[in-house]
């Protein structure tokens, strides 16, 4: 089964090559020395659509072609993209149901890749909604539905990336780190490597789906789910690609803080130069977790997409800076008198910045509510500020990481 496996992956990936060349392997320079391994990035974010998805959607439906007329898919992201370009490529028509709520961007670019070939309905706030659109109307029209990772031609496609990986690098390298959502990808990495290697599962702690389901021994819904990683959150791994990771060690798999991958979005952007999404981040962002295990090996990190829309940059800044220690969030009692305020700026730092000051309350006659954002340099900068603060008789509460309050006033 895996020889036969591996031939069709290897079919895929010869397929793929009419619409796009591999996809680069580039060592890294910068993680290889912090982490004393030999550390390489499987750049799908530089695909045709900025994400590994193309691969199963032309997979599977070449598989289809030309017996199938219309192909339908589900999706606010990567997939629907993936979908409208094999679309475009193939020549065929493709009802793409997105929701809503979508960006408009996400919804042009998909529009862009497919063109004339693709019809988009938004349908449902909610993507529970617009997937019940769409198997609606393949039970209507008889159509084709294009799962975003739980089909056998979906798996194939996506093992291309290895395929791929191994002629570049010449050999299956020590570590393999992939990200996991519905498991589609990650399901098609292990089906071709097999033990060959070691892995490393990354899932967002908002959306455990591989933890829960090896923990059920079946997979689980773990609704509600953080839909921040949008590439990764999801509430349920595929029952296909659950099949093939079954036998994964729990240990294997970690699951990291939204507001740290915001950290290796900023890092890579500004160090590196490449544009990652929340999800394309989480096998590099993984490197801390597995590090005293990496040294000296050979290691790949898949970076699954680039399609990061800049408008989240300054929610991306912030939650880094706060994750980082070095933005922090106040509710300061503040006297009401003359010269209070300046005994407080006073007791700022030299790298100690206001990027947020505002009365909450301003009624009071002996002490007002002030919300107050700090940035700084360097987290430990905070530590003798707030002992300061504490000598001089101001009162405060830190609300940086009270996410119910943050809310409504941050």
């Amino acid at each position: 089964m895996a020889d036969e496996f591996a031939r069709k992956a290897q079919a895929a990936a010869e397929a793929l090559r009419a619409l796009f060349p591999a996809t680069p392997l580039l060592r890294n320079e910068h993680l290889s020395e912090r982490f004393g391994a030999d550390i390489w990035l499987k750049r799908e974010d530089l695909s045709p659509v900025r994400s590994y998805k193309l691969r199963g959607a032309f997979n599977a439906m070449r598989k289809v072609i030309p017996g199938q007329g219309v192909f339908v898919c589900a999706s606010a992201g990567n997939h629907a993209q993936g979908v409208a370009f094999a679309c475009s490529h193939f020549g065929v028509r493709g009802v793409i149901f997105m929701p809503v709520t979508t960006p408009q961007q996400k919804v042009q670019k998909t529009r862009m890749f497919g063109g004339e070939n693709v019809e988009i309905r938004l349908v449902g706030d909610y993507f529970d909604a617009t997937l019940a659109a769409a198997q609606d109307f393949c039970r209507e029209e008889g159509a084709h539905f294009l799962s975003p990772f739980d089909d056998d031609d979906v798996i194939e496609g996506q093992a291309s990336v290895a395929v791929e990986i191994a002629a570049q690098l010449g050999r299956v390298p020590d570590r393999v780190i992939l990200p996991v959502g519905g498991g589609g990808l990650s399901s098609g990495v292990v089906s071709y490597f097999g033990e060959a290697c070691d892995y490393t599962f990354v899932e967002p702690a908002g959306a455990p789906s591989l933890a829960r389901a090896l923990e059920a021994g079946a997979p689980v819904d773990v609704s509600p789910i953080d839909n921040f990683v949008d590439g990764a959150a999801v509430a349920k791994i595929g029952a296909r690609t659950f099949e093939r990771l079954r036998g994964v060690n729990p240990a294997d798999v970690v699951h990291l803080p939204e507001d740290r991958i915001c950290v290796t979005i900023n890092e890579m952007l500004n160090v590196e130069g490449i544009v990652l999404e929340p999800a394309g981040a989480l096998s590099i962002d993984a490197l801390g977790e597995v590090a005293d295990q990496i040294a000296g090996k050979t290691v790949v990190c898949v970076a699954s997409g680039g399609n990061f829309d800049f408008e989240r940059l300054p929610e991306v800044k912030e939650r880094a800076q706060r994750y980082s220690g070095v933005k922090k969030y106040f509710i300061l009692r503040m006297p009401q008198r003359p010269g209070a305020l300046k005994e407080f700026l006073m007791l700022l730092g030299p790298e100690d910045d206001i990027c947020r000051f505002e009365y909450l309350k301003k009624s009071a006659r002996n002490f007002g509510s002030v919300l107050i954002g700090i940035e700084t340099r360097r987290p430990e900068n905070f530590k003798p500020f707030l002992e300061q603060l504490g000598q001089s008789g101001f009162t405060y509460t830190d609300i940086t990481n009270d996410e119910t309050l943050a809310q409504f006033v941050l």
